[in-house]
């Protein structure tokens, strides 16, 4: 198998490698509620720190493993690289953040409807800031989409503002990463390390006013914010290396992948209600999906480039 790391910065192509790696880590994504449930009576803030804090042995390891260090020293010393993993970084803390809270909250249906908004939103971002070309299947797709939001937001009388708010962090975060001139794990590493700094200052404010939920005894609470390192770092990398070895509109499209399962634990798992306008809603995003998966599919068999 070829490295993925010397594919990154090759032709906005597909690759056999990227779509394994990209369907192992939707999948992987798609169980995540379940353990983040056990975790809901602790703040989404402290979860967030304790993902990061965890995330930084593993991807270290993994590094050193593949002897791909250097690259990240560079990033390091390379103003420009170290700013653009400051918006990566940025934007997927705040994308955790969200998402932590939506599940805590009982909004996991929310978090669903956001994931599956995004790989529509993606597309857009594809059109606007890498030239991929719209077609009218596509548009069709988007606005479907955009009905769907509104006629959320209107039952509701209010902006769903957890689903908007994951759609955009990570459509951006997607976009942020395919441009991201390092590979797929030091820019994990990168990120992980430039969140460390507030993330410890966090959970030491949490210890010194007693409010931490992470003790040294290492009980139930401790072991499962340890436990975040591995759901956080271990899907991540992989995405991060499907992101460099498929087009962004491919990626995207995989996606629905998460959001199906995360939706069937919101339903039966977590026994949230679906009321009448997420019965009109989900429908026409799923039939969304399909026209522009079909487009996709017809276009891959015509040899066209979307």
């Amino acid at each position: 198998m070829r490295n993925p790391d010397s594919l990154a910065l090759k032709a906005n192509e597909d690759t056999p490698q990227g779509l394994a790696f990209a369907f192992t880590a939707y999948f992987l994504w798609g169980f995540l509620p379940l353990y983040m449930k056990l975790m809901a009576h602790m703040p989404p803030a402290e979860v967030v720190a304790h993902r990061v804090l965890w995330s930084l042995p593993i991807a270290a390891v993994v590094l050193i493993i593949l002897r791909r260090t250097d690259a990240l020293r560079e990033a390091l010393r390379n103003p420009r690289m170290l700013l653009m993993g400051c918006v990566t970084a940025a934007l997927i803390s705040i994308n955790w953040g969200i998402y932590v809270w939506a599940i805590a909250s009982g909004n996991t249906l929310d978090a669903s409807l956001g994931y599956y908004i995004n790989p529509l939103f993606s597309i857009l971002l594809a059109a606007v800031f890498l030239g991929e070309r719209l077609s009218a299947a596509q548009m069709v797709a988007i606005a479907l989409a955009t009905a769907a939001v509104l006629i959320i937001a209107i039952a509701a009388g209010s902006v769903p503002w957890a689903a908007l708010g994951l759609t955009v962090s990570w459509g951006f975060y997607a976009l942020a990463k395919k441009s991201l001139p390092i590979g797929p794990n030091q820019g994990f590493l990168l990120e992980v390390l430039i969140l460390l700094v507030p993330a410890l200052a966090f959970l030491c404010y949490l210890t010194a006013t007693g409010a931490s939920h992470f003790t040294l005894n290492l009980g139930r609470d401790s072991l499962l914010l340890i436990g975040c390192g591995f759901v956080t770092a271990i899907p991540l990398m992989i995405y991060a290396n499907g992101a460099k070895l498929l087009r962004l509109s491919t990626i995207s499209i995989l996606q629905y992948i998460a959001p199906t399962i995360i939706f069937l634990v919101a339903v039966f798992a977590f026994g949230e209600p679906f009321d009448t306008a997420r019965m009109i809603a989900f429908p026409m995003i799923w039939l969304a999906l399909v026209i522009y998966t079909t487009s996709m599919l017809r276009q891959m068999r015509g040899g066209k480039v979307a």
